[in-house]
């Protein structure tokens, strides 16, 4: 079985239980409505929260990408100059007879 598959039945699985759980609720219908307001309240607000640390996450991995890009770059400058300098130094030597 796939992933794709496995997925699908999970949440298929998750909204039957969903519905078997809601109609056959000891509570009334008010306090059951109630009950899953403020559960989707609750899931709404970790749900704001978890993505609020994930943009900062990925804005603290950006940062430390564009540094360690940067000082690469840096270094691999240095290196093409140092090379084209060797090369330069090469070629205006006099060839030995």
């Amino acid at each position: 079985m796939d992933e794709d598959s496995k997925l699908s039945f999970f949440f298929l699985g998750l909204g039957l239980g969903v519905a078997a759980g809601v109609l056959f609720a000891p509570k009334s219908g008010a306090e059951t409505r109630d009950f899953l307001l403020s559960k989707a309240a609750e899931s709404a607000d970790l749900a704001k929260s978890r993505a609020q640390e994930l943009r900062e996450q990925a804005n603290e991995t950006i940062v430390r990408g564009k540094s360690t890009v940067q000082r690469h770059k840096e270094s691999l400058s240095a290196a093409v100059d140092a090379g084209r300098q060797a090369y330069r130094d090469t070629v205006s030597q006099p060839i030995p007879e």
